[in-house]
Parts: structure tokens; sequence; C-alpha cells
């Protein structure tokens, strides 16, 4: 059995288990999650002392054939790509389980469908083949919809229905585009390789009918405007701990695909570059504006990802070494910036039942703690130095410049207005008069500091040493930036 078939299976074990527990021993569902997901985590941190940093290619590979006349095959590797994307996966999916020591009612189904959600993102990111690669897309669906549809809010069947029919509608447009590029292809596999060595002789008309079904798919999942529409209302009504892997890790499929996409069909996104950065651009700024205007703290989170990935598209887009390594690395500064957000936010929301900024003001005396890590993480939002963020937006700012040169100042008015609303939320929850009705709210407890600590502390980590993550990434983007 291969070392990525086992993280896999780590978690799905730990459902099997959960899902075993008799009705009276319900309570012991949460011990058995966090053991799965923190034995899926420290197994991904082995695997990284296994992981040839100068390599390019797959590394772990393994490759069984499932049924040849379709061309189907379980293969699982991984790269400079996808492996960032493992350990961040593996980290938040622990976190958000840590987060949920509220969930009271019917814990066994909640923490099933948890460790089930953690198993579908792990094999998104190390499936080798297109054909596997959707099945993990789409079965992310199934444990989302009951996660937001039987344990979110008010709206939660809105909300659950709205992001079932947007992700499968992109999905259909992904699906026919991957079955028209195995036609085209004309080598009966679906293995990404395979796919990958024989697209890129496609002419361009071609790659671009096909990578615009990919881009509508993936886009979906980022998202990007105007596809957008299913996440405000999803990270609202979801619980806390769920909004920390939609925004954290789900949103990350999507670029990641599209890097995948990109590899595929250069032909294709170098004649749709313009379009791309263009799309980029106008999210980072549409999204910070609409995150400025919202006074429900998880909208307003919500909203600004949209910001945030658009930096992840631009430095797509650029293409070049620097502007692909600021999207990786935008990917993982996010992915930690919005699960401390979300958890933060969380955990404010279970004491005050409100998620209105503006019942808050001067908690900073009241609950310094919380205090202390909403500013950092807010400060690692706005990609101030000394943050993961500023790394990844200088790659992107760096090689968006390259590209398109002046244009790219644009991305400016996108950081001062992510800088607008940061400053007014610390302001409003931190100073000011104080509100009586804040007075009694309890501070971070000892046992919900460790999980707030390390998300704060990774996102300064990388921020004043991003070295590890660069050269984690850096044989890839290499090798990515040279087909254009």
């Amino acid at each position: 059995m291969g070392l990525l078939t086992i993280l896999l299976l780590i978690p799905i074990l730990g459902a099997i288990l959960i899902l075993a527990l008799p009705a009276s021993r319900d309570t012991l569902a949460r011990p058995v999650a966090i053991i799965a997901s923190s034995l899926t985590l420290m197994f991904s941190w082995f695997l990284l002392t296994r992981f040839d940093t100068t390599q390019a290619g797959l590394q772990f590979l393994e490759r069984y054939v499932w049924n040849s006349r379709l061309g189907t095959s379980y293969a699982l590797g991984v790269d400079g790509f996808s492996f960032p994307m493992l350990l961040l996966a593996t980290l938040l999916c622990l976190v958000a389980i840590l987060a949920s020591a509220n969930i009271r009612q019917r814990p066994k189904g909640y923490y099933f469908s948890m460790l089930l959600l953690e198993a579908a993102m792990l094999g998104v990111f190390m499936a080798q083949d297109w054909a596997l690669f959707y099945v993990f897309w789409e079965f992310t669906l199934i444990p989302l919809f009951f996660l937001i549809d039987r344990w979110g809010g008010v709206r939660r069947s809105m909300a659950s229905l709205n992001f079932v029919l947007y992700t499968m509608g992109g999905s259909v447009f992904m699906l026919i585009s991957l079955l028209t590029v195995f036609d085209a292809v004309g080598m009966h596999s679906f293995d990404m390789q395979t796919i990958q060595e024989g697209a890129q002789g496609l002419p361009q008309a071609t790659q671009v009918l096909i990578f615009l079904g990919l881009l509508i798919g993936f886009g979906v999942k980022m998202p990007i405007f105007p596809l957008h529409g299913w996440l405000p209302l999803a990270h609202v009504e979801a619980p806390s701990p769920v909004s920390i892997l939609l925004s954290g890790i789900l949103l990350k499929m999507g670029s990641y695909g599209l890097l995948r996409a990109a590899g595929m069909l250069p032909q294709a996104v170098l004649s749709l570059q313009s379009l791309l950065a263009g799309l980029a651009l106008f999210s980072l700024i549409y999204g910070g504006l609409l995150a400025w205007r919202q006074s429900d703290l998880k909208r307003m989170i919500a909203y600004s990802s949209i910001s945030h990935m658009g930096v992840v598209l631009l430095g797509i887009a650029a293409l070049n070494v620097a502007g692909l390594t600021g999207a990786v690395m935008q990917m993982v500064a996010h992915g930690l910036v919005a699960g401390a957000l979300f958890l933060l936010i969380g955990l404010l929301y279970e004491r005050t039942k409100t998620r209105d900024i503006h019942d808050y003001a001067s908690l900073i005396s009241v609950t310094p703690r919380f205090a202390f890590f909403i500013i950092i993480a807010f400060v690692g939002a706005v990609g101030l130095p000394g943050t993961a963020g500023f790394v990844a937006e200088l790659h992107a700012i760096i090689g968006g410049f390259a590209r398109w040169g002046w244009v790219i100042i644009l991305i400016s008015l996108g950081v001062l207005i992510s800088a607008a609303y940061a400053v007014r939320t610390i302001s409003l929850l931190f100073t000011g008069p104080s509100n009586d009705k804040m007075q009694q709210i309890k501070d971070l407890q000892k046992h919900e500091l460790p999980a707030a600590a390390v998300l704060c502390f990774a996102i300064i980590a990388l921020g004043l040493y991003p070295e590890p993550l660069l050269k984690l990434s850096a044989a890839s983007v290499s090798a990515l930036s040279q087909l254009f």
C-alpha cells in the first residue's frame, strides 16, 4: 500500500469508526475525529521529510489501472503545487474539528461528515487521473451539503442548495471539457500526464474552448466574478468550523485545478491571458468593496476571500516564475488568514450571538486575547510586511509588472480597500465607548488558544521566513513557467 493511500485512508477509517459507535456513546465521536485528524496531519508532515524539493515531477506516485477500456486508473501523486495544499488541508481540518466543541446535536453525523470531507479534499489534491479527480471533486459536495443543511443557520437549506447547484452547474462545464480533451487527444486515457502531453499539441481554438469550460468549473469554486453568488450565503449560514474549510481549503481546489489546466492547455492560457488578468483585477477590487460595505462579520470575510483569490488568479495569469510563486504563496496565506478569522469570529459569535459589527465596542479591555489574535489575522489579510500575505502579494505584483507593466498598479487599490475595512473592523470591535452588553464576554479559553495560536504563528512565520514554502514549490513553478 502506498504512502498517499495511507494518508487518504486515515480520515476514512476514522469516519467508519465514528459510524460504528453505538448511539449511547456518541460523545466519543469528537475524540475519535480529533485523533484521526491529528494522525492525518502528522502523517502529512512525515511525508514532508521525504519530499524532494529539487524535483519538479510527481513524487510518491501510485498507479493501478481500474478500467483499461475506459482509460481510468487509481493514480495518486504530489508535486510542488499539490503538496503545500495537502499540508494546509490537514492543518485546517484539525483546527476546524477542534473548533467544533459546541456541536451538541447529532455529533456522530457531524464528525463523520467532517472526516469524509477531509478525505475528499485530500483526494482532489493527490489525484493524478482526471476521472478520479472529478470523483473526489464531486464527492466533496455530499458532506458539505449535510454540514450546512443540518448544522447551519436559519437559512441553511437555501444556502446548502445554492452551494450545490452552483458547484454542480460549474462541474457540468468541467466534465464536458474533460470528455472533449479525452476525445481530442485520442490516447484513451484520463491520466493527467498523458492527457497533458497530448493536449499541448491541440490547435489553439480547440484548447481555448476546452479551457473556457474548465475556467467556469474551477472559477465557481475559487470563486471569481461573476461566479461567486453561492459564497456569501454559504459562509454566513454554515457553522463557523465549516466556514474555515470552505474558505481555507475549498476555494483553493478551484485555483489548484486552474494551475493543472494551465499546464495542460498552454496556448489557451496565453491567448486568454489578458481576460484572466482583467477578471483577477476586477475580482480583487470588487470583493474588497463589497467587504467594506458589510456589517455582518462572516459576510465581510466571505467577500474579502473573493478579493484575495483575485491575487491568486492574477499570479496564475502572469505565467512567469514570480507570478506563479505568488499564486501558490497566496493560496497558503489566504488559507491561514481565512481560517484564523473564521475561527476567531465564530468563537466570538458563540459568546455574543451576534455577527453585527456595530453591536461590539471596546472589547480590547474585556477580551485582550481575542483582540491580539484578530488583529494579527487582519494584519495578515491586508498583507503588511512581516506576514505571509505580503510575500505573496509582492511576488504577484512583480510577476504582473513583468507581464503588463504599470497597469498592475491597480492592485494597490485593492490593497488600500483591504486596509480600509480591516482598520474599520478593528476600530469598531476593540475601541470606542464601552458597551454594557459586551462587558461579560469570556476571553479565549486555554483549550481554544492552541488553534488560534498555530494559525497566527504560521501567518507571521511564513512572512518572516518564507523560504521553506518557496523551496517546496520552486521546482514545479519553474517547470510550469517554462511552458510559456
